[in-house]
């Protein structure tokens, strides 16, 4: 389905669209952070220790005078590094062993599922919480590890969908003509089961912010000098009856960030399929 029909759909269902213009708006903002930030985000200054927002400080101060709204923009850069790598590495990794999976079939779709099932069985933030432990703790683990757990869901997607795909009559064409197994998968099967995989992609993005900022919260995320949401969290939650801006405004960024995610996810899913919203 060519991009500019999904736009257009997209943009009937204006809750999506307007998601996709905060996700665009998010992404510019980590992307040039650096750059538009009005201060420097560890200058301290202790004489605007805890200060309520204002002309100066849009978002207050934290407990050590820092510009809340600066560290806001430089931690988006952690979630949107967080969200990408939660989609690559599943999209190189799980999809191409569900597509072989459900295309081989046999004994090694039963193996490969015994797997994706006992990877499946952990929950998602203690198994990412065992794999940052054992790789060693900072963001790019931390990154990884979700990506790692967001593998065996794209892959089980992907198996799905190919043993869909793999009876149809241009594969057994494919299959007739000479073609080879490689070339039918990469071919044939995938062009036709990427739709779904790019819903659950923006399911996702949104969902590895979270993870992301539940593991820096935790302290197995980012650490000093480095700035996320979760760990502003983790900083500002002793002193939430004191200056509860401290809290509200990275938590805020946090629930904006994954509803866009699902709200766009939702939107997606119906412009590649309308039937969804019909039925």
């Amino acid at each position: 389905m060519q991009f500019r029909i999904i736009l257009q759909r997209v943009k009937r269902e204006r809750l999506a669209f307007v998601s996709l213009i905060y996700l665009v708006i998010l992404v510019l903002v980590a992307v040039f952070a650096r750059y538009i930030v009005p201060f420097d985000p560890e200058a301290q200054d202790l004489n605007q220790v805890m200060i309520a927002p204002n002309g100066s400080h849009w978002f207050g101060t934290d407990e050590l005078g820092r510009d809340i709204f600066t560290r806001l923009l430089l931690g988006s850069q952690a979630a949107i590094q967080a969200g990408l790598i939660a989609i690559l590495i599943p999209l190189f990794i799980g999809v191409p062993l569900g597509i072989i999976s459900g295309y081989l079939g046999g004994i090694v779709d039963d193996l490969f599922m015994r797997v994706v099932d006992a990877i499946l069985s952990f929950p998602a933030i203690l198994l990412a919480l065992g794999i940052t432990g054992a790789l060693g703790v900072n963001l790019w683990n931390a990154m990884i590890a979700i990506g790692i757990i967001f593998t065996p869901q794209f892959a089980r997607l992907a198996r799905g969908q190919t043993l869909q795909v793999r009876r149809e009559p241009y594969v057994e064409a494919a299959k007739i003509s000479g073609a080879g197994p490689l070339w039918i998968m990469y071919r044939h099967i995938l062009p036709n089961i990427a739709s779904p995989i790019i819903v659950q992609a923006s399911f996702s993005f949104s969902l590895a912010i979270l993870v992301e900022a539940s593991l820096s919260f935790l302290g197995m995320g980012a650490q000093s000098p480095q700035i996320s949401w979760g760990g502003m969290l983790h900083q500002a939650y002793s002193m939430i009856f004191v200056n509860p801006f401290m809290m509200i405004f990275p938590g805020a960024a946090i629930l904006l960030s994954v509803l866009a995610g699902n709200f766009f996810g939702d939107g997606l899913r119906t412009a590649i399929d309308p039937k969804i919203k019909r039925t």
